[in-house]
């Protein structure tokens, strides 16, 4: 999980770094910049912040952390939004650049980010988001470092209407608020609901289509299908990808990633296995298919999974943006 989203005062995060909206003057602005001075002592922090000056906009300047759990404070300034014809998203972006370069540079192993310039600075919440998951993105396809995007509330981020009017349609047309069973006989396999945990459950306990009694155990075992490693990494090889782009398209820290590698028999748990399927790229059906090879399915009666359903339909791969839509309905991020 190298970049998590998690519901807090950034005040409290226990981070290497974390990074304030700054002011380019040093002076204290309203919001969070207020919040992380009443936090780290004003007047200690204030001095510490006249000695950097002028500030850039695009630009972070460090200073010490002082009564913060965090180390440092990195001061980030944003812009405003005026139509989006003024150079803003570009700002916007090397504000974050520049503020993992800098936590690099600190060999900070850790940084949490406000959602910048989308409050008092009025940048439109959608478009601050994606500028945000874009910056964050670029820089970790590079570098290691946990990032997260600490906010309040859902309503800290600005999911266009449209997208949430799908997917409640979506779930409407899906949703079952008690899974039923029910035998797909393409897959010999069927779903057990028992509460948020759902099972995949042989077929040979199905009375409809019993076991053929005369395949010997030996012969049943070399008819079985591909196993979860074998499907993931033949997968991996006919899109030509590497094991790097991988995981960290899958958001996914890389031990993680290496003891699926060097493992035959480990099973990583489902969340892992559905961002492993965007991250390849997968549709509904194909990453059904990858979860049924390590012996587990969607569920009818998880709306986590319908909602992972349509992002994997509609062409949604990036997994951050996926947890987004997770975060917005309230509900487990493929991180948590």
């Amino acid at each position: 999980m190298p970049l998590k989203i998690v519901r807090n005062d950034i005040t409290k995060m226990e981070t290497d770094a974390i990074v304030n909206t700054a002011n380019p003057r040093p002076q204290v602005g309203d919001g969070v910049d207020s919040r992380i001075y009443e936090a780290a002592g004003f007047e200690q922090l204030l001095a510490e912040r006249e000695k950097i000056g002028y500030i850039h906009r695009g630009d972070a300047a460090a200073t010490p952390g002082f009564n913060l759990p965090a180390r440092y404070i990195i001061h980030a300034v944003g812009t405003s939004w005026a139509d989006g014809n003024h150079g803003e998203r570009e700002i916007l972006k090397s504000a974050y650049s520049r503020s993992l370069k800098l936590a690099e540079e600190l060999k900070c192993k850790s940084i949490a980010f406000p959602l910048l310039s989308s409050g008092n600075y009025g940048f439109p919440k959608e478009e601050a988001l994606k500028i945000a998951l874009d910056a964050i993105n670029s820089f970790l396809m590079k570098s290691e470092m946990y990032v997260y995007l600490c906010v309040f509330d859902k309503e800290s981020f600005g999911l266009s209407k449209k997208i949430t009017d799908d997917i409640d349609e979506y779930i409407d047309e899906n949703y079952a608020e008690t899974a039923p069973r029910f035998f797909r006989r393409e897959r010999r396999q069927f779903y057990r609901g028992d509460e948020d945990k759902i099972e995949l459950c042989e077929s040979v306990a199905m009375a409809s289509e019993p076991m053929p009694k005369s395949l010997s155990l030996e012969e049943l075992i070399s008819n079985a299908g591909e196993n979860f490693n074998q499907r993931l990494f033949r997968l991996i090889d006919e899109r030509g990808m590497d094991d790097v782009t991988v995981y960290k398209a899958a958001n996914l820290d890389r031990k993680l990633f290496s003891k699926i590698r060097c493992s035959d028999t480990y099973i990583p748990k489902k969340k892992t296995i559905l961002a492993l399927a965007a991250a390849l790229k997968l549709n509904a059906d194909e990453a059904a298919d990858l979860l049924v090879s390590a012996g587990m399915a969607f569920s009818p009666s998880s709306k986590q999974d319908i909602i992972l359903q349509y992002c994997l339909s509609h062409g949604i791969f990036d997994v951050n943006s996926i947890n987004i839509i997770l975060f917005e309905y309230n509900l487990p991020t493929l991180d948590d």
